[in-house]
């Protein structure tokens, strides 16, 4: 399980992306000044850390530096739109810059992304008959290539992340289709179908009632 650290001294946002992050199966840290997020970094040891520039001790470009010595990436995650402040952060050595408000399947592939780059996640994964390929996004099924749509692989994907954790249907909409999406569950169900006969998971797919799903994977 790869070590996320949130640093961002608005209660309400950090523990939102928390939430949608322990959803996809990492493991969370939140540090709400420079000073809590210096002590987390020896204590800690993250894969990632997602960074606010506007902290109440210092700004995140302060913190920046002792992340990368620490060959920590570094994610810039704030309300600063001005190109002025992107191209700041990307010169000075952030591995990306995503702007508030921001969508959960936007910044989980963001992260995905960052950490491939690092060599800090496989881009290889076998289970249940498949193989998946995370940077290509593809997925084979005893050798021969399941064809799915994006939000049936970002749907897998979620599931994939939290195995053996139910999840309820509203839970995926909001990662899966966005906050703003104005669909109705039935939408899940649908999706969930097809996966389960495109992927040959009827049997690992399990419908918890009246609740969401569940992927069933053996430790």
């Amino acid at each position: 399980m790869k070590k996320l650290i949130i640093i961002e001294d608005d209660p309400a946002i950090s523990d939102l992306i928390r939430l949608n992050l322990e959803f996809a199966g990492y493991e969370c840290r939140q540090a709400y000044s420079g000073q809590e997020a210096q002590r987390a970094l020896a204590e800690f040891a993250p894969d990632l850390a997602l960074l606010d520039i506007a902290l109440p001790d210092m700004e995140g470009y302060e913190l920046l530096d002792r992340f990368k010595r620490g060959e920590v990436p570094v994610i810039f995650l704030t309300a600063r739109n001005a190109l002025a402040d992107r191209v700041k952060g990307l010169r000075m050595g952030a591995d990306d810059y995503i702007v508030k408000p921001f969508e959960a399947m936007e910044l989980l592939a963001r992260i995905e992304a960052v950490l491939r780059r690092y060599g800090r996640t496989s881009d290889r994964t076998d289970i249940g008959g498949l193989e998946i390929h995370l940077a290509e996004r593809t997925v084979k099924r005893d050798g021969v290539p399941v064809e799915l749509t994006m939000k049936e692989y970002e749907l897998f994907r979620l599931l994939l992340n939290n195995r053996n954790k139910a999840l309820s249907r509203d839970k995926i909409l909001e990662l899966v289709w966005g906050y703003e999406y104005l669909g109705e569950t039935r939408t899940v169900d649908i999706h969930i179908q097809k996966i389960r006969k495109k992927l040959g998971w009827e049997d690992r797919i399990k419908t918890v009632y009246k609740f969401g799903y569940r992927l069933e994977v053996a430790p």
